[in-house]
């Protein structure tokens, strides 16, 4: 027969268990929530699993009214105290008790790790993606020592000439377990894992060391490295960075610091100051993915950028036949003395418009696919004068 187990997990907002009051409380709200039929039981110190024969629709909307009882404010001694919940669902059908047990385990887990106070089902997708986290979270520490991390480059190119200036170092892991690891699914790890400084410096390092090697062969680019605001934020930041440009005697201006204009928001101060720093050392900056709203082109005037990097949708013919958005973008760069980059041209249509606008530079799959070094060589020799 059908039927649905709920685990809930409590903890109060700073992250402390709930003390006896507070949990036999919540003992009376799930009892007054569940049918006379449904089952409640403590699982663990601040878990709480019921069981109930009712359908995946009215167990779903049992799971969200127990959450709403139980993040209600529980007052106590003159305090009020509020816990944050997550709620796991999984069906209890055809499976053994310890399967349906840890399936709604799971399910709750990932309630908690997607911001509490939410219900979740089990399903074999979430659970791939739970296993691949841990996998990752197993193997990351140690891939530099190991040296399973690469760099591919993406070429940036004039779009007057489409002649070659610079390119962009994209991080891969090559995990002999896990196969090749991109930097969306890569990076969140490493942060939870405290591993980001490291694999940063990696990028740094590695991306000098190339471009040195390019500089020897007479080949004047500019080299684009990507880092998270909690990476600049490392108080030696700057410091490093001319450590790995003295190291490898590589001209400061030939390398580009990008920063993503969505992370920057609550780190503005601090991003601004470190930016600031990189180009006292000759270090040039970029803003990547700017998506040119209000509040970002307020911002814009703020940060010390000598690039702007803006995605393919701004070159679209806005709605009702109006401009399209990149001539605002490249018209406001002119002002503020930035240049604009357009990332992402997978179009020849595209790239005619960018050029079209007055933008100089651009990257993107119509133009040049990112490589390993030696094939962005060779493509490089296609271009004999491209050393400007």
């Amino acid at each position: 027969s059908g039927g649905a187990l709920l685990v809930l997990d409590l903890h109060g907002e700073d992250g402390t268990a709930p003390d006896a009051a507070v949990l036999a409380e919540v003992r009376r709200r799930l009892r007054a929530g569940c049918g006379p039929h449904d089952l409640v039981a403590r699982v663990g110190d601040t878990e709480y699993a019921v069981l109930t024969d009712l359908g995946p629709v009215l167990a779903y909307a049992l799971g969200t009214r127990l959450l709403a009882a139980l993040v209600e404010p529980y007052r106590r001694a003159g305090a009020v105290v509020r816990l944050a919940v997550g709620v796991g669902l999984a069906e209890t059908t055809g499976g053994e008790p310890e399967d349906v047990f840890r399936q709604a385990g799971l399910a709750r887990r990932r309630a908690v790790q997607l911001g509490r106070d939410r219900v979740e089902w089990y399903d074999a997708y979430l659970e791939e993606q739970l296993v691949r986290r841990l996998d990752l979270e197993r193997e990351l520490p140690g891939a530099v020592a190991r040296g399973e991390l690469d760099l591919v480059y993406q070429p940036v190119v004039a779009l007057v000439d489409r002649m070659p200036v610079g390119t962009e170092a994209l991080l891969r892991w090559r995990s002999p377990a896990l196969g090749t690891v991109l930097p969306t699914e890569l990076l969140p790890v490493a942060a939870d894992l405290d591993l980001l400084g490291e694999v940063g410096w990696w990028v740094v390092d590695r991306a000098c060391r190339q471009l040195a090697a390019w500089s020897e062969g007479g080949r004047e680019l500019w080299m684009a490295v990507n880092v998270t605001p909690r990476e600049l934020a490392a108080p030696d930041f700057v410091a490093r960075t001319a450590t790995a440009l003295a190291a490898y005697d590589v001209p400061p201006e030939r390398l580009v610091v990008e920063v993503a204009e969505p992370a920057v928001g609550a780190e503005l101060s601090t991003v601004v100051a470190r930016l600031a720093g990189l180009r006292s050392l000759g270090v040039r900056t970029a803003l990547d993915d700017f998506r040119a709203e209000h509040a970002s082109l307020a911002q814009l005037r703020r940060l010390p950028i000598d690039l702007l990097k803006v995605g393919p949708h701004l070159v679209a013919p806005g709605a009702d036949g109006q401009r399209p958005l990149i001539d605002v973008v490249a018209n406001l760069g002119d002002r503020l003395g930035v240049e604009v980059v357009v990332e992402g041209l997978e179009s020849d249509g595209q790239v005619a418009g960018a050029r079209r606008a007055g933008c100089r530079y651009g990257q993107g799959f119509a133009l040049a696919r990112p490589a390993t070094a030696e094939r962005v060589e060779a493509w490089f020799e296609e271009y004999p004068s491209a050393s400007r």
